[in-house]
């Protein structure tokens, strides 16, 4: 599943930095591919408001979220805020239910 997810991103967006991490087990239920982290880094959204930058995500993505996809966390920047971060972003959120370890 993260291959295709690659593949699509890479496909629909121009991309100068692309992250992609399987956090299903750190979620309830057995592990399976159905949990991603995605960190975008592209020019394709500058004077985009978030919103619209998940839209696009959420537009390449859709056969995905129809079926095994569960859940997407989306860090989307242009090269510039992605420079203004530092390169760094937030870890995600343990689902409730979910192991603590």
């Amino acid at each position: 599943m993260q291959s295709t997810i690659e593949q699509k991103l890479r496909a629909g967006l121009d991309l100068i930095h692309l992250a992609i991490a399987n956090e299903s087990h750190m979620h309830s239920g057995p592990a399976t591919d159905s949990h991603f982290k995605l960190t975008l880094v592209s020019d394709d959204f500058v004077g985009k408001r978030p919103v619209a930058r998940h839209q696009m995500v959420y537009g390449l993505l859709r056969d995905e979220l129809d079926g095994p996809v569960h859940a997407l966390v989306i860090h989307a920047f242009s090269a510039e805020e992605w420079q203004a971060k530092g390169g760094e972003v937030p870890d995600s959120a343990r689902c409730a239910g979910s192991p603590k370890n």
